[in-house]
């Protein structure tokens, strides 16, 4: 029972992977050119950004359900 439990809980870090989908799912949120980051438009710098983003939330996702 107390197993069981401790699974349902660690289901709610598998919503932590949503974020980045809902967040670059809607491309008028950072479709500018300003600000710029060492000469790199917001529309780059912040998708990338994201792709870091993306990879510690699945760090604490993979490392929490272990």
């Amino acid at each position: 029972m107390l197993r069981r439990l401790a699974a349902k809980e660690r289901r709610w870090f598998l919503l932590l992977l949503l974020i980045p989908f809902i967040v670059l799912l809607w491309p008028p949120l950072y479709n500018t050119y300003e600000p710029t980051f060492f000469d790199i438009p917001f529309f780059y710098w912040y998708q990338m950004l994201w792709i870091i983003l993306t990879a510690l939330l699945t760090i604490i996702v993979y490392f929490n359900e272990a």
